[in-house]
């Protein structure tokens, strides 16, 4: 899903380009200037780039969480997942609270501190 949303400035790239090659040009005869095509572009290729970055983060954090493997990697990720909103706040949030329980903590093979401990 958040590779499905990265993509939605494909449109901006596409115009953007357009604009830049000048296989858009407007009727009455004034020319575009070339420095919007590149800030569509530019906007365009970052927001896709980053997008889909996010989203082999999310995959990767996935593939660990089932292999119990890389605990604060898996935490750092469903705190990252809390930034799309609505659903991936949902996982990122539930998945934070998963994450901080001690068997959970204990299946990922690191060491609970016991709370209760008095000298």
């Amino acid at each position: 899903m958040a590779a499905l949303f990265a993509l939605f400035p494909i449109i901006h790239l596409a115009v953007g380009v357009a604009m830049v090659s000048g296989a858009l040009q407007p009727t009455e005869g004034d020319e575009i200037p070339t420095f919007i095509g590149w800030f569509f572009v530019l906007f365009a290729g970052i927001w896709i780039v980053l997008g889909l970055a996010f989203a082999v983060l999310i995959a990767l954090g996935g593939r660990a969480l089932q292999r119990r493997q890389h605990y604060t990697f898996c935490l750092v990720v469903a705190g990252l997942a809390c930034l799309m909103m609505p659903f991936g706040t949902v996982l990122g949030v539930f998945t934070i609270i998963v994450l901080l329980r001690d068997s959970v903590k204990e299946l990922f093979g690191r060491q609970v501190q016991s709370a209760g401990t008095a000298t």
